[in-house]
């Protein structure tokens, strides 16, 4: 255990004092770029590489305990974007995509809020979301040693998490927090290291501002993750807090949250090489995979999941062309599916592009060279262990990617059938109390579901991806009512007579006794259907998988610790895990490809190049269209011209979006919300030159709030400043 803990403090020292002393006049600045860096640990090598990248901050500036830092402008929206606090009343800005589902929730055909946008011009006007949350990072604590207590060398993978997650929970116990304080335990570098995290969770989240979709998703799916781009990606909420200032449910009696730091915004706009600051909550990213790895998901998994996506995303948009009414129901769900459809494409492409497995082979070659040079023992089967565990999981990984793209994802009644495959297992293992509360528990869940539910969109959708699963899904794992099937007549069979496709047919079946509800599910066609998917699922496809996995993570902990210790002058920061980071870069452009170069900015000019009238993608309000062609842009405007969107090359991925860029001095000058379609790969391989991420102009944001919407409200509460000036 003294080992890893002196591996650790060297992934956190990452490079000797000497090449620090020298960074500053021999590596490119292209070096020191990529890294999704945990900011209580950023003195050292990575204050050296953002003082040299322009910031003019110190690292206490971003994080620090006992005064007002950046980060306590930060907070993990719903648990899956960024926000940043841009006002002393707790004003939160983020993506429009992250608001998107709460938008959606308040809209009509009668008040359509995702058509027409919305603005509170006062507090009263804003709207209560349930079950949304702004959660803020109050400190983070060094964990590790706490957490490896009682764990030995001689113990296997399944035996040390037993004890390490019993640590974990002790540690979460003992913690000094206040007591409306929440904590935290995550592991760093491939379970290397433990950090824990206090926050304080606000719940009382309010919808403050959305611009119209014609302006916050313009482009939409032709244009997601493409450059260049001219999409005002944005929406404002607001976190209420108690009179003490302290998190509290929803109440009338609520008062806006007064932060700790608010962001000031900058209008002077940006250069070519400013320096930019991402601070957010980054998802997944997986960089340390082996060649054979990366291979696998670029070769293998991504192509199956490819083209269910593409399946279902046709089908889907079919019916949302012709229909308003499913249009609104489907817009969120339609944007999520073909989010990482599109990504995954770009991601196979990027990899390709990039030589990265090419690249990952030559590293192996050179740390296999070093391991046999120093006779480090223990890590020279670690290649060889990849090898043939990758080998061994690929066709259950297969086989699980079918199953969660059909059964669990995309095809909507499948997935109440998963409800109600869950509730029988309840039954059988908890009896009729447990039985009880999970169907109380699904009934309400669901009444949300079928909100946005049409059993027309989602039989094509059904008979087209079972088929897919049938004809593509490794056979061993295949269910056999799956094998030499009609499916259009199975199809057709199923949703003409179940119960599963209505909350009113779902709330029928569930009443009654636990005995009468299991009976009345196992009768209905729908769910004898999925409950065989589901039960292969969790007897022969999950099983294999888990015990494969574990063995895969067992090496893959190894190798990292490995690496660290083979290649101690290299970078090498911990993969994302959904926790707060920080990763810096400069304002640039790229040539994606040979004769194509991309500038760094976009301005309105470009969407009203690509304005399509009536066209759900391209559509630009009347307004937008008059702002434009007076060209009252206000303060906001830069020489006659409306900026728009801009490109960094920071480091980011799902997780990130909504997150703040602000310069060298923490101004916000920009939104995050999006990745370059070649960057995409950055999930598994980050390069300078050809990752770029996609940022809303903050002056864009401040035009369509002031000039278009009218919210003069909430230009007041900003602190607007001009650095360069």
């Amino acid at each position: 255990m003294r080992n890893i803990k002196f591996y650790v403090l060297l992934a956190i020292a990452f490079i000797s004092l000497n090449s620090v002393a020298q960074v500053s006049k021999e590596v490119d600045t292209r070096d020191i770029q990529g890294g999704m860096w945990i900011p209580s640990l950023l003195e050292g090598m990575n204050a050296e590489e953002m003082a040299q990248l322009g910031m003019k901050m110190s690292v206490k500036d971003i994080y620090d305990v006992n005064n007002s830092s950046l980060k306590d402008a930060i907070a993990h929206f719903g648990g899956g974007c960024t926000s940043e606090i841009i006002s002393p009343n707790g004003l939160l800005l983020t993506n429009h995509h992250c608001g998107y589902g709460v938008i959606q929730s308040h809209s009509s055909v009668e008040n359509d809020y995702l058509k027409d946008g919305f603005w509170a011009m006062n507090y009263s006007e804003e709207l209560p979301n349930e079950s949304l949350s702004a959660t803020f990072i109050k400190r983070i604590d060094d964990v590790t040693d706490a957490v490896f207590v009682g764990v030995t060398d001689t113990m296997n993978e399944a035996e040390k998490m037993k004890i390490i997650n019993q640590n974990i929970l002790k540690v979460n116990k003992e913690v000094e927090k206040e007591a409306w304080q929440e904590s935290y335990v995550r592991s760093f570098f491939k379970g290397n290291q433990y950090l824990l995290f206090v926050t304080e969770v606000f719940t009382d989240v309010r919808l403050v501002g959305a611009p119209p979709t014609s302006i916050g998703k313009f482009g939409a799916d032709t244009d997601n993750w493409m450059w260049p781009r001219h999409t005002g990606d944005f929406s404002l909420f607001r976190v209420y807090a108690d009179a003490n200032n302290r998190p509290a449910a929803y109440s009338k009696d609520n008062v806006p949250y007064k932060p700790n730091h608010y962001l000031p915004i900058s209008l002077d706009g940006v250069e070519e090489n400013d320096f930019t600051l991402v601070f957010g909550f980054p998802g997944r990213t997986n960089e340390y995979l082996p060649a054979i790895g990366v291979d696998q998901i670029v070769n293998v998994l991504n192509p199956a999941k490819i083209e269910i996506r593409e399946n279902a995303l046709k089908i889907v948009d079919s019916y949302m062309r012709k229909d308003d009414a499913i249009k609104i129901k489907y817009a969120s769900k339609f944007a999520s599916i073909a989010n990482y459809w599109k990504k995954w494409i770009g991601e196979s492409q990027g990899i390709n592009q990039t030589h990265a497995i090419e690249k990952k082979q030559e590293l192996e070659k050179e740390f296999s060279k070093i391991v046999e040079e120093k006779d480090l023992v223990g890590y020279k089967t670690l290649l060889s262990d990849f090898e043939k565990l990758y080998k061994e999981i690929e066709s259950v990984s297969l086989a699980r990617d079918y199953w969660i793209e059909t059964a669990y994802r995309n095809v909507e009644l499948l997935g109440v059938t998963f409800n109600a495959f869950q509730l029988e297992q309840v039954y059988l293992r908890g009896g009729e109390a447990a039985f009880s509360s999970r169907r109380d528990a699904i009934i309400k869940s669901l009444e949300g579901k079928f909100k946005n539910y049409s059993a027309e969109v989602d039989k094509p959708v059904f008979e087209k991806l079972v088929k897919l699963y049938a004809d593509k899904s490794p056979k061993e794992f295949l269910p056999s009512n799956m094998v030499n099937v009609d499916f259009t007549a199975l199809t057709s069979q199923i949703y003409a007579s179940s119960k599963l496709t209505s909350l009113e047919g779902v709330t029928e079946l569930l009443s009654g006794t636990a005995e009468e509800v299991i009976k009345k599910l196992n009768e209905d066609k729908a769910y004898q259907f999925g409950k065989e998917l589901h039960t292969v699922f969790y007897t022969k496809i999950e099983p294999k998988f888990q015990q494969l996995n574990l063995e895969i993570e067992a090496v893959q902990k190894k190798y990292m610790k490995a690496l660290m210790e083979v290649f101690p002058n290299k970078r090498f920061f911990p993969d994302a895990n959904s926790t707060l980071r920080v990763n810096y870069g400069l304002v640039q452009g790229y040539s994606p490809k040979d004769g194509v170069t991309y500038t760094t900015q976009t301005f309105l000019k470009g969407v009203m190049e690509k304005y399509k009238p009536g066209d759900y993608e391209f559509d630009v309000p009347q307004k937008l269209q008059d702002l434009y062609n007076t060209k009252d842009y206000g303060q906001y405007g830069e020489n006659g011209k409306m900026p728009v969107n801009l490109l960094s090359t920071n480091h980011m991925t799902g997780g990130n979006s909504g997150s703040p860029v602000v310069d060298a001095s923490g101004n916000l000058i920009g939104l995050a919300f999006d990745t370059t379609w070649e960057g995409t790969m950055s999930d598994l391989y980050f390069d300078a030159d050809i990752v770029r991420s996609i940022m809303v102009d903050i002056r864009y944001v401040l035009f369509i709030i002031d000039k278009y919407a009218g919210a003069t409200n909430l230009i007041e509460e900003l602190k607007i400043v001009h650095p360069k000036k």
